[in-house]
């Protein structure tokens, strides 16, 4: 009997054993496991000190790790390098750096889209062909606790839950990316632009007002007007609203709403698209953020995601970031075919 008991405990740590070795042999390379940030203090780890409500890193102490390449893809149009940085500590984030085919230092786009999201489009070759169209970097992640960058926390604490923790951070991340493309001397650095869907855009408004070097942001149904925001937004749980809604949550994140920086962006080329039965950012928070953007600013609203579709299919919606990263140039005035009358001007540099 004795040796029994002692057979079945053998055998039972042999299995606990080989589950733990198979689980973190799981673990890719891209979702080490992380040591959740404590909200109070902005205290991500002994040794990293961060402020999520300065948008500058001026009063942060991220310190990047020698950026790790993932895997590097070589296509007709375009190169794709999955390359994993890291100045946090239990947060590596998966950053792809999609570049033209024969352009030496192309312009670059950062595209972030909203919460929930992966990474999968950047892996995607058609979109890939897309965004690097016309010659220009695309640069592809995700927000702090979005996709594989939510890991061991309590499943109460989410992107919404944690706001000051998913803005702050990910404003500190678009800077510390731009930093990190600035060293690789194969970007145009003085011609940025930056793409955001949904919180993405609540991102790209406070990057740009943080960072000078972003030059353009097109927003899509960008978040904020975080009181109304919070009180009708559909990606709120009704059984959590009251929580957001209290004056201390919302004293909380009054430092990070989008439109107490988007009327400073007075430099920075600015389109705001509001897609009306987007029921993630309601109808009160869009007029306010539309209200509050620089006069310079273009607003264009789409009655429903089926016009919205219509009009930015086949890559058509990053088209005008593009345009206005990196202006088509000027072409010189008409020459004047003189050798007969009625012969009508041709413009040099016509195909």
């Amino acid at each position: 009997m004795t040796q029994y008991l002692w057979t079945q405990k053998v055998n039972r740590f042999g299995i606990a054993f080989l589950w733990l070795l198979f689980t973190h042999a799981a673990i890719s390379w891209t979702q080490e496991l992380k040591v959740s940030p404590a909200p109070a203090t902005g205290t991500v780890a002994a040794r990293t000190v961060e402020d999520w409500n300065s948008l500058t890193l001026a009063n942060n102490e991220l310190t990047p790790e020698r950026p790790l390449l993932g895997e590097r893809d070589v296509f007709p149009q375009f190169t794709r390098e999955l390359i994993q940085v890291k100045w946090r500590k239990g947060d590596p984030i998966d950053l792809y750096v999609i570049r033209p085919t024969g352009v030496a230092k192309p312009p670059a786009i950062l595209y972030l889209y909203s919460y929930p999201s992966e990474t999968d489009r950047f892996r995607n070759d058609d979109y890939c062909a897309r965004v690097t169209r016309d010659g220009f970097a695309a640069i592809g992640f995700v927000s702090a606790l979005t996709g594989h960058r939510y890991q061991n926390r309590p499943m109460k604490e989410w992107f919404v839950s944690e706001l000051p923790e998913a803005l702050g951070s990910s404003v500190h991340d678009v800077q510390m990316i731009l930093n990190y493309l600035s060293t690789r001397n194969d970007l145009d650095m003085d011609k940025i632009g930056m793409f955001g869907e949904g919180s993405g855009g609540s991102i790209a408004i406070l990057a740009a007002a943080a960072d000078p070097r972003i030059k353009t942001i097109d927003l899509l149904d960008p978040w904020g007007d975080w009181p109304d925001w919070m009180a009708k937004s559909e990606l709120v749980p009704d059984e959590e609203r009251p929580n957001y809604l209290k004056p201390e949550f919302l004293k909380r994140i009054a430092a990070l709403d989008p439109v107490l920086w988007l009327p400073q962006l007075g430099s920075q080329h600015i389109r705001i698209q509001q897609v009306m039965d987007d029921s993630v950012t309601p109808e009160a928070a869009k007029e306010r953020i539309e209200s509050v953007a620089p006069r310079t600013a273009q607003v264009v609203r789409y009655e429903n995601t089926r016009d919205f579709f219509a009009a930015v299919s086949g890559g058509r919606i990053f088209q005008w970031a593009k345009e206005h990263v990196r202006p088509a140039p000027l072409k010189p005035p008409a020459i004047q075919a003189l050798q007969k009358p009625g012969v009508k001007p041709v413009e040099s540099g016509r195909d």
